[in-house]
């Protein structure tokens, strides 16, 4: 699914009409099927002008603030933000080049520069070399940070995240901020973003015509009390546990270039859910493939969002 024609044609005999059509075409991130080769494209959906913030009086929503159910977020510096961005993959794996991939990691970089994180980007990395910088990260000092957010741009099974030399489980980069293991940042939010595959169906689309309370258990005897270790995680996946994930090689992957778009707008003043459900309208309304082979045309995407925060997040 991945492979496309052109991309058998050794780079030095490809014309300039080739390339610019590569730029054009989308890309799953998943294992190469070369029995079933197709041309993806990005189209605009009618309903792509009719996103949430043009909506009349929209600018005019009443925010209700409640410090207490709100993260502290003025600590010393807002936190570290690692982008780990996979692109070319051992022959043995099977895995093709992720194409646009630099495109988002650029992209990903400002945004998160602009909201005041301390941005790294890694690129190319294997498993071992993913688990040993998240391992490394996590037993940093993170008390002057407010939070922590990863982004992983890679392939992907359900579950797993592709190093350049394999597959890994997700769980094994995140159980490193677990409470028990990153004490410093106990308490606070940490978000993972992950653009990849979470299996190989396509989602068809459906027409439409339709566009902790505060029990207050700490007292000033008992200023201590326990929470999951579990507790205060994020993950922002770029599609439902089963489906592909799309990625242009021109313009990036549709779930990452949402994300950008919204966190320039809102990052500064929507809660983080809201600012996730929009990415989620933006993926779902404004991007679908084409294909001269109907099996493979008018897909759709829609991100998914589990949530463990236990209050709001604001920037």
């Amino acid at each position: 699914m991945a492979d496309q024609q052109d991309a058998l044609v050794p780079e030095s005999n490809r014309t300039d009409d080739h390339s610019a059509k590569e730029l054009l075409e989308d890309k799953v991130d998943a294992k190469s099927d070369r029995s079933q080769r197709s041309s993806f494209f990005f189209r605009k959906t009618k309903n792509e002008q009719e996103k949430p913030e043009n909506n009349p009086g929209s600018s005019h929503n009443i925010r209700i603030v409640t410090p207490a159910f709100q993260y502290r977020m003025n600590y010393g510096k807002v936190g570290k933000c690692i982008i780990i961005n996979n692109k070319n993959f051992h022959k043995n794996t099977g895995m093709c080049v992720r194409n646009g991939t630099d495109k988002d990691a650029v992209d990903l970089c400002k945004c998160f520069k602009i909201l005041k994180f301390d941005v790294t980007v890694y690129n190319d990395k294997s498993c071992r070399d993913m688990e040993m910088l998240m391992q490394d990260v996590a037993q940093e000092n993170h008390s002057d940070r407010s939070c922590f957010a990863c982004i992983l741009l890679s392939h992907g099974e359900e579950g797993q995240i592709y190093g350049t030399d394999g597959a890994m489980a997700i769980k094994t980069l995140t159980s490193f901020f677990r409470g028990d293991k990153c004490k410093s940042l106990v308490g606070k939010p940490k978000m993972f973003f992950i653009q990849a595959c979470r299996g190989s169906e396509f989602d068809e689309g459906i027409q439409t015509d339709s566009g902790p309370t505060n029990d207050s258990m700490e007292t000033d005897a008992n200023p201590r009390y326990k929470i999951p270790v579990e507790a205060d995680f994020l993950f922002a996946y770029s599609t439902v546990p089963g489906y592909y994930s799309w990625r242009n090689p021109g313009r990036g992957s549709w779930f990452v270039q949402a994300l950008c778009s919204v966190l320039n707008e809102h990052g500064k003043q929507l809660e983080i859910m809201q600012i996730l459900t929009r990415v989620n309208y933006m993926v779902a309304h404004s991007f679908e493939s084409w294909s001269d082979d109907p099996r493979f045309s008018e897909k759709k995407q829609i991100p998914c969002v589990v949530s463990m925060l236990t209050k709001e997040l604001y920037f």
